[in-house]
Parts: structure tokens; sequence; C-alpha cells
């Protein structure tokens, strides 16, 4: 950017649960966009405004309560600040965590960045009796403080006022500290100050680096500093040495490492400023996220809520957001129609590839387009339980419940991420999985993450939830949303207590924010920009999945004796409709191209009539083909004796092509690279209740979940150019073929357990580093699905189960297991006990 430009970037940074959502959206309103940061999977929410000088790009960093290089979201924010350089920071803070807040301030203060500070949530302070002196606070800190209330939008035009003006003096004093405020180390002063001189000797370091911040971090023992040093200083063993040094100087003579050293001023340092100017408006108030949580946390009523809130998401969502389906379908079919209508028409048995490929493109995309009301109320439900503060109250519970059974506490937020309540993904959840202290726990989290309901398995259990539990749709979603937490339960016990024994566990921290009431922007948007991400990997992944099980569902095509088979039979059918209608007016017209010319106009006609959703609309329909086609209307819609009888012997041959197309396209997958590999499957797949159609879907979905259904959407198709939804299409074909709601429970149940899709696999091997890792999460889950399914399904063969009653069996079994698992003794803590007796008999 050039200097004399008046735009600016700005980087919006604070602790979570601080409201800095609120605080973005308050300064940027509507322009926002969401991308990636290059090479994660972490958010990059940006969005702009105008004031009077100019432009100002706002980009929203992750949450984090620090800046050190443990957890992803701390290395994404701090890289930003150090290689993007913004204009200013402003440091959003809970003015009711005042003291709290202020680690994360130090730490940007070292940084030597302009800083501006939203003391948010001023009005929570003063109801809890705390009243913060925000020009105190700024005169001791050496910055601008603005008293904001970002969901009441209080505070904005000050806060935009701060930030140009700040922005604007950090260019004109380029490289002055921010206000001149550092944090006096006492006893690690002089270690501090020596450290910063040493990397004050490289020219690289001085010129792109806060040297003060650097030492700091050195003496943290921060791993991504040292990678600093050793990459822009020229003597940087040497510097690292005097580092090393200096850590072990410390620790002999204070026994305390410069790490906790460091922690405890800081600490000391915020309690002094918060003496200073907070005033105590009341001695003592009960507050009123205290009085919510003294209910909802309820040792008895907590699990109680919790299921209910999950019952409720998957009514509202799943039950009633299914029922907007009725409204979308319609216009995706319309899209359907319309694109057939510029393609090539159909040929009499077999269609050519300009237009199978693009309408298979258009039945993958709308079979999951049609789901997005579905998705637009979850992401719209998730919202208001992270801004309420509810979901963190969620993974307090569950920390409960993951002890039990071997896993940390801080497995809790990968699998929120993962989709407990759905809406997840698996690859921002084991992604989280960074920040789990000990090696076992983070391993049983990374293989157990994938079983959690993530947002691409929501249209298969909606497709097979609304075909077979039509009565039972909630309560199916209950035991969908459950049965997932309780496996991956009984899995990470096995894991922890076999192939992870031996690893250590450590104890698990978290503050609980305040409780708020969301907002109704915020919600809309948040549901908004999910849904958007969505669809666009609607448009990329799926599409390109789609594109690939086409060609292995399509090549290498009917050997050509059986295609004569078909020919010979299809002019067999043509042969009699001429001979039905000899004599009549229409016998001199109806030959050669215009049989088909007439069967294609025919189709496309009784389409249009069943879209029609009026009189007026179907009145319009016939004056459009009689306008368009007046020779052969009366056929369409007959009115004498003769027009009828050819009508019917139309109809006749209609049904003999349609039979025919439907068979070819049938066989010719049956013999593709797909239909062998699954046909193949079938021997072991068959105690599961699958057969090749379904071993086709699964496969298909281990690139991308999503797939599954698209894939079913075209395996299941009866006629060329039937406009119908896939439910209807699966009905049908399950009243014809024998499936019942028990081959449903097996295909749901399997696809819970099923192994990974290829994105998470990779990010198995990247957060393990092992190869072995990542085959293993592939390989167990595949034999311990198809072992549990196979069982289910055919023990509710042999009892005649249907599949509501099977589930609820399951549901008691597994549920069962589960609890008998959680009272066996953690093989690490009868460890570490056996080590404290033999340590004692010593």
């Amino acid at each position: 950017m050039s200097s004399d430009t008046k735009n600016i970037v700005i980087g919006l940074a604070g602790q979570q649960n601080a409201g800095k959502s609120t605080i973005f959206n308050m300064l940027t309103g509507a322009s926002q966009h969401i991308a990636n940061y290059p090479g994660v999977t972490v958010d990059k929410k940006a969005g702009s405004y105008r004031d009077d000088e100019g432009r100002v790009e706002i980009v929203d960093l992750p949450g984090t309560y620090s800046l050190t290089s443990y957890s992803l979201e701390e290395r994404v924010a701090r890289d930003f600040l150090l290689q993007e350089k913004p204009h200013a920071i402003v440091n959003v803070i809970d003015a009711s965590s005042l003291r709290r807040g202020l680690y994360f301030t130090f730490q940007v203060l070292e940084m030597s960045f302009p800083v501006v500070m939203a003391l948010n949530m001023v009005d929570v302070a003063e109801a809890n009796g705390r009243k913060v002196d925000h020009q105190k606070l700024s005169e001791l800190l050496g910055i601008t403080v603005v008293p904001t209330v970002g969901r009441k939008k209080r505070g904005k035009e000050e806060l935009r006022q701060a930030i140009r003006k700040t922005a604007q003096e950090s260019r004109e004093e380029k490289g002055k500290p921010a206000g001149g405020f550092q944090v006096f180390y006492e006893e690690l002063e002089d270690k501090v100050v020596a450290v910063t001189s040493l990397l004050g000797s490289s020219k690289a370091l001085s010129q792109g680096l806060p040297l003060r911040w650097l030492a700091v971090k050195l003496l943290e023992g921060d791993s991504e500093a040292r990678k600093l040093v050793q990459q822009h200083h020229e003597e940087a063993e040497s510097v690292l040495e005097s580092v090393d040094m200096a850590i072990e100087s410390f620790q002999e003579e204070m026994d305390l490492s410069p790490a906790d050293h460091i922690v405890s001023i800081r600490d000391k340092v915020a309690a002094s400023i918060v003496d200073q100017c907070v005033e105590v408006t009341a001695v003592y108030t009960v507050r009123t996220s205290e009085k919510i949580d003294r209910v909802l946390l309820h040792r008895g009523l907590a699990p109680i809520f919790l299921v209910l809130t999950v019952y409720l998401i998957y009514e509202l969502s799943i039950v009633q957001g299914y029922k907007l389906t009725f409204l979308t379908w319609p216009a995706l079919a319309w899209v359907r129609a319309t694109v057939a209508g510029l393609l090539p028409d159909p040929g009499l048995l077999q269609d050519t590839m300009f237009r199978t490929l693009p309408l298979w493109l258009v039945d993958s995309v709308n079979t999951l387009l049609n789901y997005v009301p579905i998705f637009l109320i979850l992401f719209a439900l998730i919202a208001i339980l992270e801004d309420s503060g509810y979901m963190a109250r969620i993974a307090f519970i569950l920390d409960r419940v993951f002890q039990s059974f071997g896993l940390h506490g801080q497995s809790t937020l990968p699998f929120i991420l993962g989709g407990v309540f759905t809406g997840g993904c698996a690859v921002p959840g084991i992604m989280a999985t960074k920040g789990i202290p000990d090696e076992r726990s983070r391993l049983a989290t990374i293989l157990t993450v994938p079983y959690m309901n993530c947002l691409a398995k929501i249209p298969l259990y909606a497709l097979l939830v609304n075909i077979y539990f039509t009565n039972h749709r909630s309560y199916v979603m209950l035991f969908i949303s459950t049965i997932t937490i309780i496996m991956a339960m009984i899995v990470a016990k096995l894991l922890t207590s076999t192939i992870l024994y031996g690893r250590e566990t450590a104890p698990f921290v978290m503050e609980m924010p305040n409780y708020h009431m969301p907002t109704l922007t915020g919600v809309l948007r948040r549901a908004f920009d999910r849904t958007w991400v969505y669809i666009k990997k609607v448009g990329t992944i799926v599409v390109a999945v789609a594109i690939c099980v086409y060609v292995l569902l399509q090549f290498p095509g009917l050997p050509q004796e059986r295609m004569a088979h078909y020919e010979g039979r299809m002019q067999e059918a043509i042969a009699v409709f001429q001979e039905e209608i000899q004599g009549t007016a229409y016998a001199d017209i109806l030959h050669g191209e215009r049989i088909l010319e007439l069967l294609n106009i025919s189709a496309t006609y009784r389409e249009a009539k069943l879209a029609a959703s009026t009189q007026e609309a179907s009145t319009a329909v016939d004056v459009r083909y009689e306008a368009k086609h007046p020779e052969l209307f009366p056929l369409l819609r007959p009115r004498d004796a003769e027009a009828r009888s050819v009508s019917r012997s139309l109809r006749n041959l209609a049904n003999e092509r349609s039979t025919l197309r439907t068979q070819i396209r049938e066989e010719t997958i049956l013999h593709s690279y797909f239909g062998s590999v699954g046909r193949a499957l079938e021997p072991v797949t068959q105690f599961a209740g699958f057969d090749w159609k379904i071993n086709v879907a699964l496969i298909s979905s281990f690139a991308a979940r999503e797939s599954s259904v698209a894939t079913l959407g075209v395996l299941f198709q009866e006629g060329a150019d039937e406009n119908i939804t896939l439910e209807e299409r699966m009905g049908r074909e399950s009243e014809e073929g024998g499936r019942t709601s028990l081959h449903a429970l097996a295909l749901m149940l399997f696809f819970a357990l099923y192994p990974p899709c290829l994105a998470t696999t990779i990010m198995v091997k990247v957060q393990t580093g092992s190869y072995k890792w990542m085959l293993f999460s592939i390989a167990f889950p595949t034999v311990f699905g198809l072992a549990v399914v196979s069982g289910v399904f055919t023990v509710g063969s042999l009892l005649n189960l249907s599949g509501i009653q099977a589930m609820g069996a399951f549901y008691v079994l597994a549920l069962a297991t589960a609890i008998v698992l959680s009272f066996m003794e953690d093989p690490a803590w009868k460890r570490q006990r056996s080590n404290i007796v033999g340590t004692k008999e010593a």
C-alpha cells in the first residue's frame, strides 16, 4: 500500500467471549466476506466501511487468550500481526472481566502496535456492580479507550474516529511504540533487557520484529520465536544458547520458570490497573449469569437441559425445516427442466454425453440444494447457542463425561466443531486437537471426532428419515444426534485402554462467559454465511466428485450384443405402434424421426402439466404447446375418438421406451467400473443389508460425504427426464425392492461410524505426523462399523424387528455399554497411583 493513500487496514483482536464479533458487525455492517487463512481452515472474516478520509478494512482475528504458538488460533492471530503489519489494532476487551482481558492487551502493546481499546459490555460490568473509568484506563495504558456496547451499537462513531486518529498518528510517527507502556518484569527484567540487546545486533530482526516482545517470547520458551531467530539472526546459535542459559539461571535462582513468572507479573500489573480504574458500586451482587447457571448447570438438571436443547435443535431444523423443502423443490425442478430444454433432445434409447453429463450435475446439485432451508435454520440455532454463552456450558457439562472415557476436557471443543449438534466439520475439529496437552487424549480425540454428525452427513440422514421414519422423525434425529456421541465414547475408551495405553493425562480449566442475548442481525448473518460456505462446497467439491462418479458409472458401457438386444425390442415396439395407427390421419406423419420427436414432446408436455399448480397455469401450458406444435397437439390433448386411440398407442410406446431406457441405464451401471466394485463387495455387505447401489454411494462419499446423496439421486433415476424428488424415487423403489426401515437404520448407523472423508484423513496425517494413524483412521472405522451394523441388521432380521424397534434396542445396548465402560478405572490413573505407592515404599 502506498504511503499517501488514506485507506487503512485494522486488525480486530481480543479474547474469546469478549464480544469481538458484535464489534466487528457494528463497525462493518453488511460489507463482509469470509475466507480461510492460507494453509489452515480457520475462518478469515474481513469487512470494511468508509469514513471521511477513505476506506477502512477490518480483519477479524481468531479469538484467543494469548499470542503464544500453542494453538492454531494463536498462531494465526500472531502471524497476521507480524506479517501483515496492520496500521492499528482494535483490542476488544470485556469490561466485566477487565483483569483477565488485560493479559492479552499487554502482549499486543509489547509488540509495539498502535492500539485502540474497545472497552465492550460496559453495561454488563455496571449491572455486576463494577464501573470502569475509561479515561483513567487510557491514561495508565497510554492508548485510546472507547466504552462500547456492541450489540446496542453504542460507541460506534467514537470508535471509528479513534481508529482513524490512531492509525494516522502511527503513520506520522512510524516506529514509536504505542503509548510507551510496557510491563516491568521485576527479577526477570535484566534478562529481558539482555536478550533484547542480543537480538538488536541483527539488522533483519531489528527492522522486521519488535525486539522486546521477541525477547519475552524466547524466555517463555516459545518454539516459533526460536524459529524466527534461527531464520533471521546471523548468530542464531549463540543467541539461543544465551537464552537457554538465562532461562536455566532464572529457574535456579527463583525456583520458577520464566514463563510462569511472566504470567504472574502480568496478572499482578493487571490487578494493579483494575484497582486504580474500577469503582465497585455494589459490594456483592449475584450476577444474572450465576443465577442462570445455578439451574442450567445443576448436577441433576444439566443433562436434562442438554438433551432438550439437542432435541429442540433437531425438531426445528430437520423436522420442521424439511417442510420448507416442499417450497424449494419446485424452483429447483424448474431449473432442471430449463437446463434440459437447452440441451440436445433425448435419443430414442440413449442420450449423448452433452445431455447426460449436464443433467447428471444438475441432479447432483439439486439434491443437495434442496436441503438449504434445513441448514439455514440449523446454523441460526447454533449461532444462538454460541452468542448466548450456552455453548461453553455444553463443553463444561460434557467434560464430566469425557474424563470417564479417557478423554481430556479440551476434547470438548474439537467435538463441538466436529458436529456434536450437527453442522460442524471434522477437519477443523481435528485441527483444534492441537491444544490438548497430552498425547493419549489428543490421539483418541483425533480418531473419534469423525464420528460426530458433520454438516455433510445431514442430507443422507434427512433423506432416509423422511422416507422410512415419517412418523418418528424427532425421535430418530435425537437417536442420530446422541448415538454418535455414545459410540465415540465407547471407541475412545477402547482406544485409551488398549493401543493408546500408557500416555499421561492433564487437568482441564475453563472460564464461563457471561450469558448474552443474541442479536437478530448477528444470528442471521452467521446463518447465511455458513450456508453460503455449504453452497460453495456443493458447487466445487461435490460437482468434481459427481463428474468422477459419472465416468466410473458410465464406462466401459454396455456390450454391443446387449445394446443390439434393446434396440431390437424398441424397433418391435415401434412396429406395433405403426401397425396400430394404420388407417388414421396420423399414420403418414408419424414415422422415422417424427416418432422420436412426438415422444420427447409428449414427455415435456406431461412434466409441464404436472408442474402447473393452478388452472390458469395449466391452460397456459396448453396454449403454448398448441402454438408451438399445432400438428401434434391433438395427440397431447385428444378430443376425438381417433386421436384418443392414437394417444393410447403412443402412451404404450412411451412406457415401453421408458422401461427399456431404465433397464439400459441400470445394466450400464451394473457393468461399469464402480458397479463392478459395488457388486464385488456385496458378499460382505449383504449382512448389513447393503446392495451394490448402496456400496457405490458409500464409496463415492469417501471423497465428500455429500456425494452419497448425489450418487443415490442418480442411481435411483426411474425415467430419463422424471423431475421428481429423490425421496419419491427411493420410496417407490423401496416398495418394489423390499427395502425396509431396518435397511435404513443400518445405512444411517454405518454412515455415522464410516471412515472419515478424504480431507479429514489428510488432516489426521497432518496432526499426527504419521501415515500409520491415517491408515488406522480408515481401516478401524470400516471394520468396526461394518461389524456393528451387520450385527444390528442380522439380529433385527431374525427377530423380525422394525427399524424403530431395532433402533431402540441398539440404543439401550450402546448406552448400557458406555455406562459400564465409564465405571472402569482409567489405566493412566491406575498406573499413576501405582507409581505413587512405589515411591512411598522406596
